[in-house]
């Protein structure tokens, strides 16, 4: 256990070199790591919701509409179609079926080759009874029974979430904020955790929207009191309100939209804030070739007539089609403030939620709540570190301030590990590490007590601290290995805090059995090799 070769002594000296260097940016300021050397590494370890403040939002996915809306256009592309071969029908749609009444038996059989054409042109696959994506049920008369399967319905929920998280992702990186954790939360949930917000409402309120934007045509046959009569309007028509609401939150006015789009928002790629020919603040658009190509057919065909612009059924704007607009551009005006823009903008280059997001748990951590968090932290580390330092250098002497500079270091390691793996610092993770400084203390504890029973045996001291060592080894590797188990299982199965407790846990494990076995021994031994010394007072 004494034998120390130059190779081992290089690797010991590159960790604990490595380590502390890791460590260092995590104790320089901004203006510091700004002026560090470009090879030298300035990655700080990130602090917590709960230290640094932000917020914590737990959302559910609302897919009760997804599958009304899947449901929904495969109903348009069969209603067109059947109109197409003057077949006479009546389509009645539920949240996960369509039912299908013809008024003549004897286009049945015409009308199952167009209605399973239609399903396959919009990306089904299908056989007359079942697949993996719709089930048709068509057997005699004229009725035809289309469901999705329970497949289709699982897949396409599944798809949600994670479409929602991917667009959460970006929504959020949209607001410049940093390391923000967003991950699936059992079924249908997702935990977002955005440490740093200074405005939590504003994060619920652009998560909370679900940016579906469309272009749809205006039915210019209904007169502004068949509008506003409250009647149920035609089919093909729908009554969306005006985005800008009065004092009260109600709408300005109401429009009657045809519900076929002519443009889907999916085709958007650009949207910015600008400002209008009025000088007026505006949101800017552009689409891609596919929806720049509608866009301008669309327009071209309804020259004269008014078009809505609709964002989660609301209307934004409905301007009048003076002329084609081509260039696959566009510029939005509906009253809007900066930030208005600036959100909207936003949103709209995230992408639009697949489904609506419900806000299921909320807490909020103010800056200086975790302020004092990390005051109290650093004052119960202190003092601590400062009583184990002051009873181990009392209780085993020159080798107790030894321990104690290979403590000193084992902090410093662990820094140096969670910067390195950016990991995040939450209070239990200063817990974690609070621990981990009880464990690197009882492994010299277990060294020393074995070296001193040894040199109570009558063995010299170089003899006295290679029995030490050696059979001190097996105990501290034992409890370090089933806290270390311990720790993996809290990180696999733990959620939020608990994972940075596990995390620091485990980096303080690695440390501390580093610093307590080869650190504090290298250091013992190159003294005992120097100074020779016939007797140890321990």
């Amino acid at each position: 256990m004494l034998d120390f070769p130059r190779w081992k002594i290089t690797v010991i000296a590159f960790f604990t070199l490595l380590g502390i260097t890791l460590a260092m940016p995590n104790f320089l300021s901004d203006e510091q790591l700004e002026n560090m050397p470009a090879f030298l590494p300035t990655s700080q370890i990130t602090l917590g919701l709960d230290l640094q403040g932000g917020a914590h939002l737990l959302m559910g996915v609302d897919t009760t509409g997804i599958m009304k809306t899947l449901i929904d256009d495969k109903a348009e592309n069969i209603r067109d179609e059947l109109r197409d071969e003057n077949i006479r029908h009546r389509i009645r749609a539920s949240s996960e079926s369509l039912t299908i009444t013809l008024v003549d038996e004897a286009d049945r059989e015409n009308a199952l080759s167009i209605i399973g054409g239609t399903i396959i042109k919009a990306g089904a696959s299908i056989t007359n009874v079942g697949s993996d994506d719709i089930i048709i049920e068509s057997g005699e008369g004229v009725v035809i029974n289309i469901t999705l399967s329970e497949a289709a319905v699982i897949e396409k929920k599944t798809q949600s979430v994670e479409q929602s998280i991917e667009i959460v992702r970006r929504r959020i990186d949209e607001m410049g904020t940093k390391e923000p954790t967003i991950q699936q939360n059992g079924a249908d949930r997702i935990l977002i955790q955005v440490p740093g917000i200074d405005d939590p409402k504003r994060l619920k309120d652009i998560l909370g929207q679900t940016a579906q934007m469309n272009f749809h045509l205006t039915d210019t046959t209904q007169t502004f009191s068949d509008i506003n009569s409250g009647k149920r309007p035609p089919t093909g028509t729908m009554r969306l309100p005006s985005y800008e609401k009065d004092l009260d939150g109600n709408p300005l006015e109401y429009y009657a939209i045809k519900t076929r789009r002519i443009v889907s928002g999916e085709d958007l790629v650009q949207a910015s804030q600008t400002m209008d020919q009025d000088n007026q603040i505006a949101v800017s658009i552009t689409f891609n070739t596919k929806g720049g190509k509608q866009f301008a057919d669309a327009t071209r065909a309804n020259v004269g007539n008014p078009f809505a612009i609709v964002l989660d059924g609301e209307v934004i704007s409905a301007p009048r089609i003076n002329s084609a607009i081509l260039g696959g551009s566009a510029i939005i005006t509906g009253g809007f403030s900066t930030q208005e823009a600036s959100d909207l903008a936003l949103l709209l280059r995230a992408g639009a939620l697949p489904a609506p997001l419900e806000v299921l748990e909320e807490r909020t951590v103010g800056p200086n709540l975790g302020a004092d968090s990390v005051a109290a932290g650093k004052v119960a580390s202190l003092i601590g570190l400062a009583a184990v330092m002051v009873y181990i250098a009392l209780s085993y002497g020159f080798f107790g301030i030894i321990a104690n500079f290979s403590l000193s270091i084992n902090i410093l390691l662990i820094f140096g590990v969670l910067s390195m793996f950016g990991a995040t610092l939450t209070l239990p993770g200063i817990a974690g590490i609070v621990l981990t400084v009880g464990m690197a203390v009882d492994a010299n504890v277990l060294i020393f007590e074995r070296i001193r029973e040894e040199l109570s045996a009558g063995k010299k001291v170089i003899s006295a601290i290679d029995v030490g060592y050696s059979r001190a080894l097996s105990t501290i590797i034992d409890a370090n290995v089933t806290t270390l188990i311990a720790a993996l299982i809290l990180f696999q199965f733990g959620s939020g805090p608990i994972k940075g407790f596990a995390v620091t846990l485990a980096a303080g494990i690695l440390t501390s059995v580093f610093t307590a076995v080869s650190l504090s021994r290298l250091i013992i031994v190159t003294w005992v090799r120097k100074k020779r010394p016939a007797a140890l007072k321990l």
